[in-house]
């Protein structure tokens, strides 16, 4: 079986949901490359050198510099058929789940978004959530290729050097002005804090902190554990919070080590967007708060009395 990864890149380096893939393509087994496109892909290449793949492919144009969906994903099903990929793997970013479906489609292959585990035993099989989290489906493609994007936060990022320093080869793709079409010019990332959607601990506010005035009390104890705040999509829709932070179906997907929720009662849009993190608690007065359901800790009690002790607690235990 050949796997190839897409490697996503930010700020000049690879993204850590690129890194997981590459994780979950050396779980499976077979032969592992990776594709880099990119305006200039010779400093990341270098980078993908340290990396646990046979081969890195790139692929280039000027006109990279800023993303373009049509123009990656022509790009990333070319490499793929001169690579002869039978498996396409994709972090599942907010990017990934853009282009991921475009090369299926381009690759005439089946897709499997948003999966959470593999397995290989004679067939390879992927394991995708449903019904809000709430079920699991058990996956079978039956196309020659095969394309899944990878939740992020579900495998460890890939640190594993090669056994030899792979090679690098550039592939060639005939590019198409309609390509370039739309492309994404400038990129704002939240200043200072970390994404959602990447943080290994995050702290998530609901409605039971009453109003904004009391947010410190969340990025406090976020400050503290070294993570990310989210926050319920009722927070976001009252204005307290900005969508970015918005944990849910109707937000992002996350999967941390550890996930700590207050004042949130656990509507199923909420549990959706988090039900596969590691690690959850759950902090409300609410002894009958759906949250509770799904926790593997959790504290009935006064957030506003709880959550400045357990900062303090938390600043104690990290200072050592």
């Amino acid at each position: 079986m050949n796997i190839l990864v897409f490697l996503e890149e930010r700020n000049g380096q690879i993204r850590k949901p690129s890194l997981e893939a590459i994780t979950a393509a050396n779980q499976l087994g077979g032969n592992v490359s990776a594709a880099i496109v990119a305006a200039d892909p010779a400093s990341l290449a270098e980078r993908a050198k340290s990396l646990a793949v046979s081969t890195v492919y790139t692929a280039s144009d000027a006109r990279l510099a800023h993303y373009s969906s049509r123009a990656t994903a022509r790009a990333l099903a070319e490499i793929a058929r001169q690579a002869k990929a039978d498996v396409i793997l994709i972090g599942g970013t907010g990017r990934g789940k853009d282009l991921a479906p475009r090369v299926a489609v381009r690759l005439e292959a089946g897709y499997v978004p948003d999966v959470t585990a593999f397995s290989n035993a004679g067939e390879l099989l992927a394991t995708h959530p449903v019904y809000a989290g709430k079920a699991q489906m058990t996956l079978r493609v039956t196309t020659p290729i095969k394309v899944y994007s990878t939740r992020p936060n579900l495998w460890k990022a890939s640190n594993e050097a090669p056994a030899s320093s792979p090679a690098v080869q550039t592939i060639n793709v005939a590019f198409e002005e309609t390509d370039f079409r739309e492309k994404t010019k400038d990129l704002t990332l939240s200043q200072g804090k970390l994404d959602v959607a990447e943080a290994e601990i995050i702290v998530s506010g609901g409605r039971g902190l009453r109003g904004p005035e009391n947010w410190a009390l969340i990025e406090n104890l976020a400050q503290a554990f070294g993570g990310a705040t989210g926050a319920s999509r009722a927070v976001v829709d009252a204005g307290w919070r900005p969508h970015a932070e918005q944990v849910g179906q109707t937000g992002k997907t996350v999967s941390p080590t550890l996930y700590v929720a207050v004042g949130i009662s656990g509507a199923v849009q909420h549990l959706a967007g988090m039900s596969s993190s590691k690690t959850i608690v759950a902090i409300n007065k609410d002894e009958n708060a759906p949250i509770f359901s799904v926790v593997d800790y959790g504290v009935v009690g006064d957030a506003f009395e709880i959550l400045p002790a357990l900062t303090d607690e938390v600043k104690k235990l990290r200072a050592h």
